[in-house]
């Protein structure tokens, strides 16, 4: 019973949290309390009007009586135009009148004022609240504002009588009655109309979403190229439209390099395991001497080595992108750090013929760094232009800092990089000079490395280059 329950109630509230659903109500709820805040205020303001008219009348007839009761006190006939015959002219909003003395002795009433009031309840509800108008129920049920006043009586306020009025109100009560029952009509109206609108308005207005989710749906590894149309869509999600497609361009990016690296990675690891099975194969095709063995060996070692830095350079750059991956900084002198790196470099720079110099400030250049990254990053570049810079060329060194970065200069006289290539000197695997690269054991993953910990610095590395000029790279680090 309780599992049957529990399924029934999970398409509810499966759609009781869906955005259609939270934009529905909303719309409803805003909607009904708009409504009703502007009919209650229109209600209230009514009221308020009604009974002000009212008051008025009444004051306009206070007025009246008091002036003749000053002026004219002797006037018998308007005092009793005034108070028997006016009210019975009227149709609607009749009233009532009567003038007593100052003993409270009744002078004159209107017609009917006892069959339509409780006097004796007319003088307590009067006298609770003088000189303010209440509303009082009659003996048929008819609604009255009723009020009293003393007025002086003569020029020289000999005596003061008393004035007691009462106004029928009850077609206005009807008119709030009315309004009161229209009120309910239109929330309940409301309470039908504002939901079935909000929900057609919130549908239209998620189906741009739903048209991104079902082109999202399509796209995969093998699709990457779809993209979401932005056109006729609202600028909010125009902009998240066009944020989707740029994390897509950025993702089939990846998924391109990534794949051309995995088929790099194939292409070197595969020459080796070739080199090292063929010599093995031909050893062992027939009886060879110790000498040959010897050579076939120191062939498999000279591959394994070559192997073995491969996959070392690979793992380096597998854990240079982690976001785990830590530097070790120090305040780290870069003259002296190139100074090292040019000595160990020195003896095979000197066996090409090719002169390795440092060309450093007057003041010391102190850069927080990785000091063995660094060292790697420069042995690269020092490496590469040793490579590339025929007997009698130069490969210089140079360090500088200012306010914003240290800079870390290689410059050879070599043979110089089409520009064509300068792009894609730092993507991995990739060789100016195929053959030259792999005839001297290069991987094309050198300066990938060097690029790498320039963005674990925070810095990067830059290229410039002019065939048969030499080539320039220099590492900015930031300062801080």
């Amino acid at each position: 019973m309780s599992w049957s329950m529990t399924s029934s109630l999970a398409p509810i509230g499966k759609w009781w949290g869906t955005l259609a659903f939270r934009l529905t109500a909303g719309y409803a709820i805003s909607g009904l309390l708009t409504v009703f805040f502007a009919t209650a205020g229109l209600y209230v303001v009514l009221v308020s009007e009604l009974d002000r008219s009212t008051d008025l009348f009444i004051a306009d007839k206070l007025n009246v009586l008091g002036t003749l009761l000053r002026e004219r006190p002797d006037d018998t006939d308007a005092l009793r135009e005034e108070v028997e015959l006016e009210s019975a002219s009227r149709r609607y909003e009749q009233f009532y009148i009567r003038l007593l003395d100052q003993r409270g002795n009744q002078l004159m009433a209107t017609p009917g004022m006892a069959k339509q009031l409780d006097l004796p309840q007319f003088i307590a509800q009067i006298q609770s609240r003088p000189d303010h108008a209440i509303a009082l129920s009659g003996k048929l049920g008819r609604a009255f504002r009723v009020t009293s006043a003393a007025v002086p009586v003569g020029s020289h306020s000999t005596g003061t009588d008393i004035i007691q009025i009462a106004v029928d109100v009850s077609q206005k009560e009807e008119l709030l009655a009315r309004y009161r029952r229209w009120f309910e009509t239109i929330m309940l109206g409301t309470f039908v109309i504002f939901p079935l609108a909000g929900y057609q308005i919130a549908r239209r207005g998620i189906r741009p979403m739903e048209e991104m989710a079902t082109t999202a749906r399509h796209i995969s590894s093998t699709n990457l190229r779809e993209r979401i149309l932005t056109e006729g869509y609202p600028v909010e999600l125009a902009s998240l439209a066009d944020t989707f497609n740029k994390m897509l361009d950025r993702l089939e990016e990846s998924f391109e390099r990534i794949s051309r690296f995995s088929a790099d990675i194939a292409h070197d690891l595969r020459t080796p395991v070739n080199n090292i099975r063929g010599e093995a194969e031909v050893a062992l095709a027939r009886a060879r001497t110790v000498d040959e063995y010897r050579d076939v060996l120191g062939s498999c070692l000279e591959e394994a080595v070559r192997l073995s830095d491969l996959i070392g350079d690979l793992l380096f750059l597998a854990r240079a992108e982690s976001p785990l991956t830590h530097l070790h900084r120090a305040s780290v002198d870069v003259g002296e750090l190139l100074s090292g790196v040019r000595e160990y470099y020195e003896a095979s720079a000197a066996e090409g013929g090719i002169s390795l110099t440092t060309a450093l400030a007057a003041e010391p250049v102190i850069a927080k760094l990785d000091r063995t990254l660094i060292q790697r990053a420069v042995g690269n570049l020092i490496a590469n232009a040793v490579a590339h810079t025929p007997p009698g060329g130069t490969v210089v060194l140079r360090a500088n800092t200012d306010a914003a970065a240290s800079r870390i200069e290689v410059s050879d006289t070599g043979d110089g990089i089409p520009h064509e290539a300068l792009t894609r000197v730092f993507d991995r695997f990739y060789r100016v000079d195929t053959s030259r690269s792999q005839a001297s054991g290069g991987t094309g993953l050198g300066l990938a490395i060097v690029q790498s910990i320039m963005v674990l610095h925070g810095g990067h590395a830059e290229i410039s280059s002019q065939l048969g000029h030499g080539t320039r790279v220099t590492l900015h680090i930031p300062a801080s």
